[in-house]
């Protein structure tokens, strides 16, 4: 899947960030279509509301959670928040959603551990009457989603992209300069979309020779960490190195789409005692903004999960009053079978420089950047 449009999305105001009514989506949506049909009268305030979260691989996901059952239970609803086991994650959030639909589910929120394994389970949602709302990645190929929420994934790539620009230009202004790409795992529908925000910046300075892929490796299926997980990104950077690096040839900058991924590329070049290059990363963890403010980790994106849940919970609300939830973005996301109508928040870049002022107002990662 890729998204209809290769530049960035339309971006999202603070005021639009703080409010997620119970206005009707663009005229561009399908009147008869399975959401209207099935949200339409509304239902009991204290439903049943299933949220399907993938393994608790990263601090935002585990935080998701904690968020959902708290915002859930508050806004007077019954909260079942399930988490994907670590090893057979697809089968395990396969069942979890059956048994949400089983139990009289009205919305299932959905955090896809495999964005195209799922389409029997939304199928079984949407036979059942129950709206499914993709959370952060975009499930694909089926047409029973009724709507997506998520930080602007391909602006988040951009800013990586740019990121790595900038703070190599910051080191050697006029290079040219050496990098290595990672991207996520392929079972991410994300993964693609990070990557693809990120070539739209690179790719210009590659074709210039600017930027030199060192490796060679810039086809998505080379640069991918299966799983997410950080020891298949050491791996992958310590054999870069050996092979890449292994005599002068000095490394100037890592894409990396996450801050777990981020800290295990800088664990492999530290070990390979190589000075450290500029290393993007994305989810504000509390280990990465530690890095960021000693000066090793470079950047990392500020995808605030409380206002994402925060408009999640929003957007089950109106369904809830029968009223179809707002949406900002109705062209972007095609899922291979259906463009899905979407509500983007705005990502922001954090380095060092910017670190106090995007964190000022969380508790958690404010004190770190004193």
């Amino acid at each position: 899947m890729r998204r209809l449009t290769t530049r960035a999305v339309a971006t999202v105001g603070a005021a639009a960030l703080l409010t997620l009514g119970a206005t009707a989506c663009s005229s561009e949506r399908d009147s008869s279509s399975s959401t209207d049909k099935s949200s339409a009268s509304g239902f009991a305030k204290d439903s049943l509301v299933g949220v399907a979260l993938p393994a608790k691989t990263s601090e935002n996901w585990v935080l998701a959670g904690n968020l959902f059952t708290k915002g859930l239970k508050d806004a007077g609803f019954k909260a079942d928040v399930q988490y994907a086991g670590a090893s057979t994650t697809v089968a395990d959030q396969q069942a979890q959603i059956s048994s949400m639909v089983t139990k009289g589910a009205k919305v299932i929120v959905i955090g896809a551990t495999d964005a195209s394994q799922l389409a029997t389970q939304v199928q079984q949602a949407k036979d059942a009457g129950a709206v499914v709302i993709a959370y952060d990645r975009l499930i694909t190929n089926t047409k029973n989603v009724d709507y997506y929420i998520a930080y602007d994934n391909f602006k988040v790539g951009q800013l990586q992209g740019q990121a790595l620009i900038d703070g190599m230009k910051a080191k050697n202004p006029k290079g040219p300069w050496n990098i290595e790409l990672f991207s996520g795992s392929p079972d991410d529908n994300n993964s693609k979309v990070f990557f693809n925000g990120a070539m739209d910046v690179l790719k210009p300075y590659i074709d210039k020779k600017q930027v030199v892929v060192g490796s060679g490796q810039t086809d998505i299926k080379q640069t991918a960490t299966q799983g997410w997980k950080a020891e298949n990104a050491q791996s992958r950077m310590d054999s870069l190195l050996n092979s890449t690096y292994s005599g002068k040839k000095k490394l100037d900058g890592v894409l990396s789409p996450n801050d777990t991924l981020a800290r295990a590329i800088l664990t492999s070049v530290k070990g390979a005692g190589k000075a450290i290059p500029v290393v993007t990363g994305q989810d504000s963890e509390v280990e990465s903004v530690k890095s960021i403010m000693k000066g090793e980790q470079y950047s990392t994106i500020n995808k605030d999960t409380r206002n994402l849940v925060k408009e999640t919970i929003g957007m089950v609300t109106a369904l809830q009053k029968g009223a179809k939830p707002t949406v900002n973005d109705t062209k972007s996301y095609n899922n291979g079978v259906k463009v899905v109508p979407a509500y983007l928040l705005a990502p922001v870049i954090v380095t060092k420089a910017n670190a106090a002022e995007a964190y000022a107002n969380d508790p958690n990662l404010a004190p770190l950047t004193k």
